[in-house]
C-alpha cells in the first residue's frame, strides 16, 4: 500500500485519543482522509479531532468500524478489543501505529528522532527552529509543543519530523532518510531482557536508515558509543555531537531557568546556544536538533533563534504555576536517569528552596528492575512521597509495589501513600515559600496538579511562610 492508497481507505482509528494516534490522524485528516476513531474516555483531543472532521465515538464496541477498510491500532490496545476482533472477522487491514506514520513519512524527507531519553524535546525542538528557518516541516510528536499547542501538522515543506519509540521495536518501519540517537540504556524491561536487546533494536534502526542519509549520535552516552563500533554501514553519514565530538560543546552555563553553550563544529565556532529552559540535557538535545538543521540545509543563526525561542513540551519540566511562592513543576520523568536529571534540574531550579517530590512509578516490571536506582535518584529530593504503581497495560507482578523503593530509602526522607488525594494534602502541608513541588511519572500523576495549584491557594498564609 503507497500513501495515496492508504488516504484513499476509511481510516478507523482504535485509542485515537492518544498522544501519537491522535497525531497521526490529525495529519490524516489535513490530506483529506475519510477518518473515525474510538476511545475509552472522552477528551479535548477528541474534540479537536471533531472540529477536523473525525467520525469519534467514546467506548469500544463492534458497529464503531462499520464502513472502515483500515484500522490503525494502538499499542496500549488489548487484542481482545471488541473493535479488533470485528475487524479481524471482516478481513479488514489492521495497521500498527507506526505503520500508519511510516505511510504517511513515505513520500517525504524524514528524520526519525529516537533514543531511551529526550525523543519528546528533541523531536520539539528540532519542529520549532526548522519552524523558524522557514521551513515548515510536517511532525508528528508524542508531546504537545507548548510554543504551537499542538503534537502534529502538516506541513507544505518536503521535511517530515517524527518522534521514534524504540520501545516495541515498531520504528523499525519508518525507513527515515536521517534519523538521532539521543542515548541508549535499559528500559522497556517488559520487552528487552537486558542493555543488549536494546543495543540490537538499534542496530536494527540504523540498518532502516536510508542510503545515503544520516545519523547524528549523542557520544556522550556510553550506550551510543558501543553502538557506533558495531556499525558496518558506510553508505550514510554518521555525525556525533557531545564533548570532543563533530558538534563540539563547552562554555556551559546552567541556571536555574535558562542555560547557555557555545557549539562548535570540527573546530569552527557556529554560534552561542540560549535556551529559556534548564538543564544540560536540553544543552545535548539542541546540539543534536541544530546539527539535523545544518544537515538540512538551514541557516545556523535561524536555527539558533529558533532554539532560543524554544519554551518547552508538556510535561517536560513543565512550569505549571507558582502560588504563595511555591513553584509546581510536572514532568514526564520514569526511567531512573530522566528521574536524576529532572531532580537536578529541580534542585538547581528551587535554589535554596527544597524539592517536594511526588513519584509514581511506571510500570511493574521497570520497577522490579529498578528498585535499588529509583531509591537513589529520588535522594536527591528533599522530601518524597511514592504513589503506587500505576501499571499501564502490566498485570501486577506478586510482591512488586513502591513500597520496595520506601523500603530502601531513608525513613525520615519519603513517605508511601497509595491515595491520590491525601498526597496532595502531605505535600502541601509540607510546602513553604520558595520551595518547588514536582510531580514525577508517566502515568496520571500530572492530573494532581490543579489540585495542588487549589490546595496551595487555599493553605492559611500563616503555614506556608518561610
Amino acid at each position: 500500500m503507497n500513501l495515496t492508497e492508504f488516504l484513499a481507505k476509511r481510516i478507523h482509528f482504535i485509542g485515537l485519543g492518544g498522544a501519537g494516534m491522535s497525531g497521526i490522524a490529525r495529519i490524516a485528516l489535513a490530506q483529506g482522509a475519510n477518518v473515525s476513531g474510538s476511545d475509552a474516555k472522552d477528551s479535548t483531543v477528541l474534540s479537536a479531532l471533531k472540529t477536523l472532521g473525525a467520525q469519534v465515538f467514546i467506548g469500544h464496541e463492534a458497529s464503531n468500524i462499520g464502513g472502515a477498510e483500515i484500522l490503525v491500532v494502538s499499542s496500549a490496545i488489548d487484542q481482545a478489543n471488541p473493535e479488533i476482533i470485528a475487524a479481524k472477522t471482516k478481513g479488514l487491514t489492521i495497521l500498527t501505529r507506526a505503520q500508519a506514520l511510516a505511510l504517511l513519512m513515505s513520500e517525504s524527507k524524514s528524520v526519525a528522532v529516537a533514543g531511551t531519553h529526550g525523543k519528546t524535546t528533541t523531536t520539539s525542538m528540532l519542529t520549532v527552529a526548522l519552524q523558524q528557518a522557514g521551513l515548515d516541516p510536517s511532525f508528528a510528536i508524542g508531546g504537545m509543543i507548548n510554543r504551537g499547542g499542538t503534537n502534529a501538522h502538516l506541513g507544505s515543506g518536503d521535511i517530515f519530523i517524527a518522534e521514534a519509540d524504540e520501545s516495541d521495536g515498531s520504528f523499525l518501519a519508518y525507513k527515515p532518510f536521517g534519523a538521532i540517537i539521543t542515548n541508549i540504556e535499559l528500559d522497556h524491561v517488559d520487552n528487552f531482557p537486558d542493555v543488549e536487546a536494546v543495543n540490537r533494536i538499534f542496530i536494527d534502526f540504523v540498518g532502516s536508515i536510508q542510503p545515503g542519509g544520516f545519523l547524528v549520535a549523542g557520544i556522550d552516552s556510553p550506550g551510543v558509543v558501543n553502538l557506533l563500533a558495531q556499525i558496518k554501514r558506510n553508505d550514510i553519514e554518521i555525525i556525533t555531537y557531545g564533548d570532543s565530538a563533530d558538534f563540539s560543546i563547552s562554555h556551559i552555563s546552567l541556571q536555574p531557568t535558562q542555560s547557555h553553550a557555545r557549539v562548535t563544529k570540527l573546530g569552527k565556532v557556529l554560534g552561542e546556544l540560549s535556551l529559556t529552559i534548564p538543564g544540560n540535557h536540553n544543552i545535548e538535545n539542541a546540539t543534536a536538533a541544530l546539527a539535523v538543521g545544518i544537515k538540512l540545509g538551514a541557516p545556523v543563526a535561524e536555527l539558533l533563534s529558533g532554539l532560543n525561542k524554544f519554551s518547552g513540551a508538556k510535561r517536560r519540566f513543565e512550569n505549571r504555576g507558582s502560588v504563595n511562592g511555591v513553584t509546581v513543576i510536572d514532568d514526564y520523568g520514569h526511567h531512573p536517569t530522566e528521574v536524576r536529571v529532572t531532580l537536578e534540574t529541580a534542585k538547581r531550579f528551587a535554589q535554596s528552596g527544597r524539592v517536594i517530590a511526588i513519584f509514581q512509578p511506571h510500570r511493574y516490571s521497570r520497577t522490579a528492575m529498578f528498585v535499588e536506582e529509583f531509591a537513589e535518584v529520588l535522594a536527591i529530593a528533599d522530601r518524597v512521597y511514592l504513589l503506587e504503581i500505576y501499571a499501564a497495560s502490566e498485570p501486577p507482578i506478586p510482591g512488586v509495589s513502591s513500597i520496595l523503593i520506601a523500603n530502601s530509602m531513608a525513613s525520615d526522607k519519603v513517605t508511601f501513600e497509595p491515595s491520590m488525594i491525601d498526597v496532595v494534602s502531605s505535600a502541601v502541608n509540607e510546602a513553604k515559600t520558595g520551595d518547588l513541588i514536582i510531580t514525577l511519572g508517566a502515568g496520571d500523576v500530572n492530573l494532581l496538579v490543579p489540585l495542588i495549584l487549589q490546595t496551595l491557594e487555599e493553605k492559611p498564609e500563616e503555614k506556608i511562610a518561610p
